[in-house]
């Protein structure tokens, strides 16, 4: 009975351990990240996961500011303490999206940065990273250039922040040399950080599958594209999602009927990305 029992827990858990999920959004700032960025839908698909789905918490900071700034990794930082500390959460699984991902790397590459990054890196198991803009974006220069993104994605990017301003592409280049751990040639993450890989939209008005998420959103992220390569999700190219950690896998290669998730998809429980996550947690 013993041996079965401890055939299964999770790998590298024990009987004691706490599993919690903590949701980071992206860009923007968030009062109720909740209601507004994830949907209610993605996050209590995913906390199911969990064996006390209790045990996850919703961030809400301000990532229009850069990423080190104290009302981002260090608001970030101080919710995920309290979480930790409020549940005991002894195995914490972070999901995030889009710039999320590079609040996340900068809190893991910098630990003497502030006294509480080491005890949440310590705490941490992995990060999976939905379309995170790793590598920064082309459209970031755009908006910074005051063209026409600046308009047509305004409700995603948010407007000259210093947050887009960081996801220009040069910028993120520099810090990726000299600040954040995880792309080539850097050293790598103390923590697995594996990336969710979303290679196109489609907006076709009779396609239902182009509804999930937002139609609207959607047909912007489609305009969006021809200013990007080929693979991409309407805001990021694939080789940025894929700059920093491991990929986990592209999209089409797990989501139902092999849809693509466009960047306002992969942030919602769209093509069973949610029942990935869910099962994840288990792990």
């Amino acid at each position: 009975m013993g041996s079965l029992f401890l055939a299964m827990l999770a790998p590298g858990a024990n009987a004691a351990d706490v599993t919690g999920v903590a949701f980071v959004h992206g860009t923007g700032q968030q009062t109720n990240a909740y209601q507004d960025y994830w949907k209610p839908q993605m996050v209590d698909s995913v906390r199911q996961g969990l064996s006390n789905p209790a045990n996850y918490t919703v961030i809400n900071c301000d990532f229009e500011q850069y990423m080190w700034d104290s009302r981002a990794a260090g608001c970030l930082a101080g919710q995920l303490t309290s979480f930790i500390n409020q549940r005991g959460i002894t195995r914490l699984v972070v999901v995030t999206h889009s710039n999320g991902g590079n609040v996340m790397r900068w809190i893991m590459s910098n630990p003497t940065w502030d006294s509480r990054y080491p005890s949440i890196i310590d705490k941490l198991v992995r990060v999976n990273a939905i379309a995170p803009s790793s590598a920064g974006t082309p459209l970031a220069d755009a908006v910074m250039n005051g063209n026409v993104f600046e308009q047509s994605l305004g409700w995603l990017l948010g407007y000259k922040s210093d947050a887009v301003r960081m996801q220009q592409e040069s910028w993120m280049a520099v810090y990726n040399g000299q600040y954040l751990y995880g792309t080539s040639g850097r050293p790598g993450l103390p923590r697995t950080f594996r990336s969710v890989v979303g290679s196109d939209v489609e907006s076709a008005i009779w396609d239902s599958d182009s509804y999930c998420g937002g139609y609207a959103e959607n047909v912007g992220l489609e305009t969006t594209q021809n200013w990007l390569d080929d693979c991409s999700d309407g805001f990021l190219e694939c080789s940025s999602q894929s700059a920093a950690g491991s990929v986990w896998f592209v999209d089409k290669s797990r989501t139902r009927d092999r849809e693509p998730l466009s960047h306002n998809q992969s942030r919602r429980a769209c093509f069973r990305l949610d029942t990935i996550l869910r099962s994840d947690m288990q792990q």
